[in-house]
């Protein structure tokens, strides 16, 4: 998980959460907010329900820090900047040809306290990534109730990093097709103030590390986040082509759809989670134009399905086909059944 401040922590001092960022062998790119520190911790394997609740809460009633100047330190390079109004800081560094391929450290404090310290992970993909992943977390990675908003909110607040559990075998398809070098993004609707839980249950549940492009707090435009989200990373890798995945609850098929018709020849595939039986016939009516276009979208019910046709178009190894329905056969008699779980919206 990305560090924090590293000041002996109280509930009126100050700290920078930085955010993973992604950047190219020229420029690296840092977001992150400053806040008040509420005692934050990662998630126990005892915790009650009860502390779950408390945590959630905190975290939604997270205490900005605006105005606040922020300096960043890569090499021989310093930038700075200000907070907005919400504590949100963005950096841009510049870079002499990096190599690529591994997470470079850029040092961050803040000016009138130097003392307050953090370091971020900025993604530099290798040059022999053959494609990058973006995927969606919401109902595609783990059950959220995200079509029942009351429903999902409980099961969020009352759950943690360490119980909620993802669909069996995604966590391995995911592992499959990131290889070790090729790049994976998540996009979701839930907000900043839920990024540390987020990165702590994704590293907990074995997915590959890659950074998250989360939303502001009450901002409803969730189609308009996400196109942006996979736009500006598409602009970011213009040379890289990509493989989109999310699911059949709202609106993940007609992104994905959009974003390759501007794109024709940028997306390798596209795979939809069936969580919604009800779109089922406009989900098969996308993927029969997509399929026009030389691309196709995938309507499939568990990750086995998804990644058999990864290994058929190249996308995994056959040999990781085998390891994804193992996981799955394990995460099925771990989790019974996996929609039980909590959200993570």
């Amino acid at each position: 998980m990305a560090a924090v401040g590293t000041r002996p922590a109280r509930a009126d001092e100050v700290i920078i959460l930085p955010y993973l960022g992604y950047g190219t062998p020229r420029k690296l790119t840092v977001c992150g907010r400053v806040l008040e520190d509420e005692g934050f911790r990662p998630a126990g394997e005892r915790d009650s329900r009860w502390r779950n609740l408390v945590h959630f809460w905190k975290r939604l009633e997270s205490d900005e820090v605006p105005g606040a100047a922020v300096r960043g330190f890569f090499n021989t390079v310093k930038r700075s900047t200000t907070t907005d109004r919400e504590g949100y800081f963005r950096l841009e560094i510049p870079a002499r040809a990096l190599k690529g391929g591994v997470w470079y450290p850029v040092e961050l404090e803040l000016a009138d306290d130097p003392a307050v310290k953090a370091t971020a992970r900025v993604l530099v993909p290798p040059a022999r990534a053959r494609f990058g992943v973006i995927s969606d977390i919401d109902d595609t990675i783990v059950a959220t109730n995200v079509t029942h908003k009351a429903r999902m909110i409980v099961s969020l607040a009352l759950s943690s990093a360490r119980t909620r559990k993802p669909f069996p075998g995604v966590a391995a398809f995911y592992r499959a097709l990131h290889a070790g070098l090729n790049p994976v993004f998540y996009v979701s609707k839930s907000p900043w103030n839920l990024y540390a839980p987020l990165v702590e249950y994704l590293d907990l549940q074995g997915f590959p590390r890659g950074p998250l492009l989360l939303r502001d707090f009450g901002f409803r435009m969730g189609k308009e986040h996400k196109r942006k989200a996979i736009e500006q990373i598409l602009a970011t890798y213009p040379r890289l082509p990509f493989v989109l995945s999310g699911d059949s609850g709202e609106q993940d098929p007609e992104i994905y759809s959009a974003i390759l018709r501007r794109h024709p020849r940028r997306i390798r595939a596209i795979y939809i989670r069936s969580v919604d039986p009800r779109r089922v016939l406009d989900v098969e009516k996308l993927a029969r134009e997509v399929a026009a276009t030389g691309c196709q979208l995938v309507l499939a019910p568990d990750a086995e399905t998804a990644a058999a046709h990864a290994a058929a178009e190249d996308l995994i190894q056959a040999s990781e086909l085998r390891a994804v329905r193992a996981d799955s056969a394990s995460d099925r008699s771990s989790s019974k059944p996996a929609l039980s779980s909590g959200g993570l919206k």
